[in-house]
């Protein structure tokens, strides 16, 4: 093996190291502003979709 061909080994696995890293990254920080906007939500009552509202029952 030659040193051109190792280099080129070496640089696609650092390619793909870092590659895996930024996605790790950002799967880490999506999952967090999910799970931010979701307790964010239990705390909101949500809205019964006619309780309080006149329902007209005649045909």
């Amino acid at each position: 093996m030659n040193m051109n061909s190792i280099m080129a080994s070496q640089l696609r696995s650092l390619q793909s190291t870092v590659q895996l890293s930024v996605m790790n990254k950002a799967l880490s920080v999506n999952a967090t502003a999910v799970t931010d906007m979701l307790q964010s939500m239990q705390d909101q009552p949500a809205a019964h979709p006619y309780k309080g509202s006149a329902v007209d029952t005649k045909a």
